[in-house]
């Protein structure tokens, strides 16, 4: 397989797709009536990641991603930006035909990722504005195409369901948190006793929202989710100092995340 591939980074597809798979599993839904949404999302994770490429290539400390693109020209790594693009617009153009609405979540979608790749600096803001595109508003298109709708506008949403959606996001929220951190982002920029104190609150909230929402809803299918805030308060046990560059770190959360997709995926087809 050709080494351009890499560019892709296709094993960041799972951040968009899980909220979608747990909005057809909670729900009930048929995933072929929402594979052109599934399809159009995959797309577009590839997208976010070669336009995140583009931009952090023309920075000499984005170590790792030069590593990525060498040999490669930002033009080329524009041209897989554009190409996925309009790919996933083509895919997400065959439901918004039938729900004209959805164009208007995904025209905000897109805004919110462009926004994140040009001001990643920002601390917690775009903890939220990532959390918000990546989750929420994919997993509210999958209702809407599904005609749970009210308003002609918002998602129907039940109580169990926003309960374990706000547990998925304050868990990703706290992830994102050390992807950052890695990274040389937004938190790293913080003293490492304010960070640390920072992700503390943060994996405490999780925990909390996810507890309450098992307790409430009954869902314990998904207790292993807790795994993933307790793993990062270990891991915050002191102030960091070390982080930066520990891809080795990064690499197994998106393979826990891939985990997981894997595990919804047989949620679904499971009898």
């Amino acid at each position: 397989m050709s080494k351009g591939f890499r560019l892709l980074r296709i094993e960041y597809i799972f951040s968009v797709l899980i909220p979608c798979l747990l909005c057809i599993y909670l729900n009930g839904y048929d995933v072929i009536a929402n594979i052109w949404i599934l399809a159009g999302f995959a797309f577009y994770a590839i997208t976010g990641n070669t336009l995140n490429d583009a931009i952090d290539m023309t920075d000499p400390n984005e170590k790792e991603t030069l590593e990525r693109v060498k040999g490669y020209n930002r033009k080329e790594v524009l041209v897989l930006a554009i190409a996925s693009f309009l790919l996933g617009t083509m895919c997400f153009m065959m439901d918004i035909l039938i729900h004209p609405i959805l164009g208007m979540y995904l025209a905000i979608i897109i805004f919110m990722v462009i926004f994140y790749c040009l001001y990643k600096s920002l601390v917690i803001i775009n903890h939220i504005i990532l959390g918000i595109s990546h989750i929420i508003l994919p997993y509210f298109m999958i209702k809407i195409n599904a005609g749970d709708i009210f308003m002609n506008i918002f998602p129907e949403m039940e109580l169990y369901e926003s309960l374990i959606l706000a547990a998925i996001t304050a868990v990703a929220f706290t992830g994102q948190m050390v992807h950052e951190m890695i990274d040389g982002d937004s938190l790293a920029k913080l003293k490492p006793r304010t960070s640390q104190i920072v992700i503390w609150i943060a994996c405490i909230i999780s925990l909390i929202i996810t507890i309450i929402s098992f307790i409430i809803t009954k869902y314990l299918i998904f207790l292993p989710i807790l795994f993933f805030p307790l793993g990062i308060l270990y891991i915050y046990r002191t102030p960091r100092t070390d982080l930066l560059g520990r891809t080795s770190l990064k690499d197994i959360g998106i393979i826990l995340g891939n985990l997981m997709l894997t595990y919804l995926v047989i949620l679904i087809i499971a009898p």
